[in-house]
């Protein structure tokens, strides 16, 4: 594999469909709100306000991290997310990384795709909806060895591994309000840390399975702390991932 893009969604919920469904007045956010209260929307409801994606490219070293971002409805229309993504996923056909990805990303982006009366042939560029198949490791799903009782959270598993985690005071159940008051920057930048953890994790994953040696283990971390360095002062959020010393720690066998 050339490419990885390790990705995730940030989602609000579609009131104007879900005023389709109910009858009511598409422009009664208030009433239509009120119908979905504070349950998780069915997947075709969840409307993308952001895709964050980390494109990695192979090397002799390991793995080189060449692009991070975050694109947002406050730049970009949906639909306008979603082909940019699926035409990156058609000229690179790349492996997909993913922390739940077979059970809500993957499937989200295909019915807002429909919802948006997109062509979205990169979703088919490789097998992706395979769940067994290698070409989207959905990291849930592989380390639970597909079983609901050996799941965990991304950010539990980023902070066993001695990883950041998510950024204290902020997860997906945010997302909504946020986007509500104009925080979108905000929505774009949890985003980008979610996606960073989902590639270490990655990368961990793929030392303790043998696809990657120590040396060009420590050299993908290096790869990915020195991308970060050089955009601090645009990227300030990614600050906490800069330090691979804990990781390098367990790589190299020490206490």
């Amino acid at each position: 594999m050339a490419y990885v893009v390790a990705f995730d969604l940030e989602t609000i919920p579609d009131l104007e469909a879900v005023s389709r469904i109910h009858g009511i007045d598409p422009h009664e956010d208030e009433a239509a709100q009120e119908i979905v209260g504070t349950k998780f929307p069915k997947l075709p409801l969840h409307r993308i306000a952001c895709i964050g994606a980390l494109i990695a490219e192979s090397s002799d070293n390991g793995w080189a991290v060449r692009s991070l971002g975050a694109p947002h409805i406050g730049d970009r229309t949906e639909a306008d997310l979603i082909g940019s993504f699926v035409d990156r996923l058609e000229d690179l056909r790349p492996v997909l990384i993913s922390f739940n990805g077979s059970g809500f990303d993957l499937p989200v982006l295909r019915y807002r795709a429909m919802v948006n009366r997109l062509s979205a042939a990169g979703l088919y560029a490789r097998g992706y909806f395979k769940r067994y198949s290698e070409d989207a490791v959905d990291l849930c799903d592989v380390l639970a060895s597909f079983t609901t009782q050996g799941k965990c959270k991304l950010d539990e598993l980023s902070r066993i591994l001695g990883l950041p985690g998510k950024p204290d005071g902020v997860d997906g159940s945010k997302v909504a309000e946020y986007v509500a008051t104009g925080r979108l920057q905000e929505v774009a930048d949890y985003c980008e840390t979610d996606v960073v953890n989902t590639y270490r994790v990655w990368l961990r994953y793929e030392l303790m399975r043998g696809a990657l040696t120590a040396k060009s283990f420590e050299q993908s971390e290096q790869s990915l702390t020195d991308f970060i360095n050089v955009r601090s002062v645009e990227k300030p959020h990614l600050a906490p991932f800069a330090g691979v010393s804990a990781v390098l720690d367990v790589a190299a066998g020490e206490p």
